[in-house]
């Protein structure tokens, strides 16, 4: 009998299929990105992409922490806490050393800046230096640390019409554990009134539009799958990361409701490689997988809002070393777009 296709080549599979078999399309930069590529001497990259395509992977055959190269644990840990927290101000991220949303607050600051005050302009280095030393109350922190839209924010302060704040993971949390067989238990963060040029004066932001655009839970056979949709997934870069965080929250949600985890589903909109990733990317699909890792939670945890980094605990990992690759930086909101869905360096 043939040993079992390791999980991991899903993902690697779909790697080689976007390589051969993906359309090129060109990117749309905005001047100030596109004369920071003249200036470095570089090309600007392209991405090949396909469009519709899904992955699965069931939590009992260990946990998605992708082993063809190493994952930045501690930053997606943090990032999902955050999320969690509902916040939509990086302060909380700098003060764990998570740099994964910086540009995007600096980036509006900066465009400001230089609309309004230029003196007051100053380089990423230097702004995220002044918001870790000043407290998370000062006004300066208050208003530039906030990234205005981001998922934390819809998944558990969605804004009602009303004035009233929904938290949609809560209320998703309560249903499974009362009524969990209930096909409704999904999240969105789809919001029209933050995205492009549909967003309403004071919610605009330079954050790129929802790339989770939303995602489901659902109970069959006493246990709990999620399901996301993503619409946009930068493979080499972002998705390991997504498919790591998304486990790791189902994971949570059954702790919490007492359902055992099942499969967690990742179904793709717009699926691409960015060119210049393809080196490294013919470099992974040549490595093998190791044994996926376990995820070990504190059992005493049961309320969402409970948990904190030292009770998620990642035994057993054995990974190829990490690649590094350039995040391609598009722009911000209306005539600056930005299609690129954030991930740390890999």
């Amino acid at each position: 009998m043939p040993d079992k296709i390791h999980p991991e080549y899903q993902y690697l599979n779909l790697l080689k299929d976007i390589m051969d078999n993906g359309s090129d399309k060109k990117l749309f930069f905005n001047e100030v990105v596109l004369d920071r590529y003249k200036k470095d001497g570089k090309e600007p990259p392209f991405i090949r992409s396909v469009f519709g395509r899904q992955i699965r992977f069931n939590l009992s055959e260990g946990f998605p922490l992708l082993t063809t190269k190493k994952t930045f644990w501690r930053g997606l840990v943090t990032e999902l806490l955050w999320f969690l927290s509902g916040s939509s101000n990086i302060k909380p991220l700098l003060d764990q050393n998570n740099h994964i949303w910086d540009e995007w607050s600096w980036k509006h600051y900066s465009m400001w800046a230089k609309e309004n005050d230029p003196e007051k302009d100053m380089s990423q280095e230097d702004f995220i230096k002044k918001m870790e030393e000043l407290p998370a109350g000062d006004p300066f922190v208050q208003r530039w640390g906030d990234l205005i839209t981001i998922y934390g924010r819809m998944w558990r302060r969605w804004p009602a019409k009303d004035g009233r704040e929904i938290d949609q993971l809560g209320w998703v949390i309560n249903g499974l554990k009362e009524k969990p067989y209930r096909k409704s238990y999904v999240v969105s963060a789809w919001n029209p009134d933050f995205i492009y040029a549909m967003a309403s004066a004071g919610q605009k932001s330079h954050v790129p539009p929802f790339c989770h655009t939303m995602f489901q839970f659902q109970v069959a056979d006493d246990k709990l799958n999620l399901g996301l949709y993503q619409r946009s997934a930068d493979l080499f870069l972002g998705v390991p990361f997504n498919i790591a965080s998304y486990a790791l929250l189902l994971l949570m949600i059954s702790g919490i409701t007492g359902i055992e985890p099942g499969e967690f589903v990742h179904t793709f909109g717009d699926v691409h490689l960015y060119s210049n990733h393809f080196d490294q990317v013919k470099e992974q699909t040549g490595r093998k997988p190791f044994p996926f890792p376990t995820v070990k939670l504190n059992p005493e945890i049961k309320n969402i809002d409970d948990f904190k980094y030292e009770d998620i605990i990642l035994e057993n990992y054995q990974a190829h070393p990490a690649l590094k690759a350039e995040i391609a930086t598009i722009g911000g909101f209306d005539e600056k777009i930005s299609s690129h869905c954030k991930a740390p360096n890999q």
